[in-house]
């Protein structure tokens, strides 16, 4: 029987891994307390909540496509027409990725305003949950309260005196920044001036200069180690609170296969995301590069898992259960991705950064930068570079326990927990949430 007293509470995360996991993290947590979440999912990932136990409204960021495509044609297609730019500097991936997919995040939220705007209508929520990088005008017109989780590099919210978002620039050199912000400028300005017109013109507020998303005035989050975390010129509003960390329980177990287990060398998880493991000739490089070390390799394969082959001294399959996994391994090789950066530090681990596009330059530089890894490019490392990487970290004693107090400290306190506690406070009273 549901509890009397239980809110509704609609999560909202973008269509990708990383922030659905942490929505699900903080949904399981609710849903312990007699809660109701529902997410709100694009259509490609109709059944995947349900399996976990929630509800389902669906959606549609595109119109349909015309004909069916093949399993795993979409990341053909964009390693091909994208992935030529990744191997530039960021600045020059500010033309040519960064601008062509803030205008396709733009446009689907422009096309799923009106579904939007039905599906709360429909279920009449008490708190809507937005893990997004883009802003949808329908949650900030909403009749609810609304907050903003960022699960990206926490960049996102931007400070002068820090490095621009997406830049990979390092904290103790600004001589790059405004050179990168003013081509950022240059190629988004006129997008989102033209975002913000349409956020006015359907009942919103105007987005803050040069965002392309609202800040809450009831709560916002965002989950970052306080040993990784940046100094800011001016701290956060009053509604900002940040999670450290938010690891989800709902991951199927992992058993080492024995033969595997049995085997000598530290273990190493590797977990490129569906993008880096798509490209089936950067995985191919890596593999030969860590197929004659002593080490033992767990590798996420991805979506082109049949277009190449593991070596003898790994394991892999297409998709694997992270946060099973990370307990287990000594080391994490990693493009990342913010889930994968703060679930590594959360468990302890070390990580070597192959950073592809978007915030993965900006945790790669900043796990460089403090210690708790290296960061390599990712397209053009040495024959021995992924190796000896590996082996500094591996023999850095003081580091293991350095990662070891992080992981005990960040396990004690809980984010998800957190998370839960704050969305539950805003759901019963309405009022903005302070960090005071």
């Amino acid at each position: 029987m549901a509890d009397p007293d239980g809110k509704t509470v609609i999560f909202f995360p973008e269509g990708a891994f990383g922030p659905t996991n942490n929505c699900i993290g903080i949904a399981e947590v609710l849903r312990s307390r007699g809660h109701r979440p529902i997410f709100v999912i694009e259509e490609s990932f109709a059944g995947t909540l349900e399996e976990k136990g929630f509800e389902e409204r669906l959606m549609r960021l595109t119109p349909p496509a015309e004909a069916e495509e093949e399993p795993g044609q979409f990341w053909k297609d964009f390693i091909r027409d994208t992935g030529p730019v990744f191997r530039r500097p960021t600045i020059e991936q500010l033309e040519g990725f960064i601008q062509p997919t803030w205008q396709a995040l733009v446009d689907g939220a422009k096309y799923v305003d009106d579904r939007l705007a039905e599906i709360f209508e429909d279920v009449c929520p008490d708190v809507i949950v937005e893990d997004n990088v883009v802003g949808f005008r329908a949650v900030v017109a909403a009749e609810c309260p609304w907050m903003r989780i960022v699960s990206c590099n926490p960049l996102e919210v931007k400070d002068p005196e820090l490095p621009p978002p997406f830049s990979g620039l390092p904290t103790d050199d600004r001589s790059a920044s405004e050179e990168y912000r003013e081509e950022y400028r240059r190629t988004t300005e006129e997008l989102q001036a033209g975002f913000s017109e349409f956020c006015v013109e359907r009942g919103a507020p105007p987005l803050p200069a040069g965002e392309m998303i609202h800040e809450s005035d009831w709560l916002n989050l965002y989950l970052y180690p306080n040993e990784v975390d940046y100094t800011r010129s001016a701290p956060l509003g009053s509604t900002w609170h940040n999670l450290e960390s938010s690891v989800r329980s709902t991951d199927d177990e992992w058993k080492m296969p024995d033969e595997f287990a049995a085997r000598d060398g530290a273990m190493i998880y590797v977990s490129l995301g569906s993008l880096g493991s798509g490209d089936v000739p950067l995985m191919k490089s890596i593999v030969a590069a860590l197929a004659e070390t002593p080490h033992r390799y767990v590798v996420s394969k991805g979506p082109q898992h049949a277009e190449y082959e593991l070596a003898d001294n790994m394991v892999g399959e297409e998709f694997l259960p992270q946060v099973s996994i990370l307990p287990q391994v000594d080391l994490v090789i990693t493009h990342g991705g913010n889930n994968t950066t703060t679930e590594s530090l959360h468990y302890g681990k070390p990580m070597v950064v192959l950073p592809i596009f978007w915030d993965q330059h900006d945790n790669a530089q900043r796990i460089d930068e403090t210690g708790f890894g290296v960061r390599l490019p990712t397209y053009s490392f040495g024959d021995g570079d992924l190796p000896g990487a590996i082996d500094r970290l591996l023999d850095d004693g003081g580091l293991g326990g350095r990662l070891s107090d992080v992981a005990e400290r960040l396990q004690e306190n809980a984010g998800n927990e957190r998370a839960a506690e704050l969305i539950e406070r805003l759901a019963t009273t309405a009022e903005p949430v302070t960090n005071g």
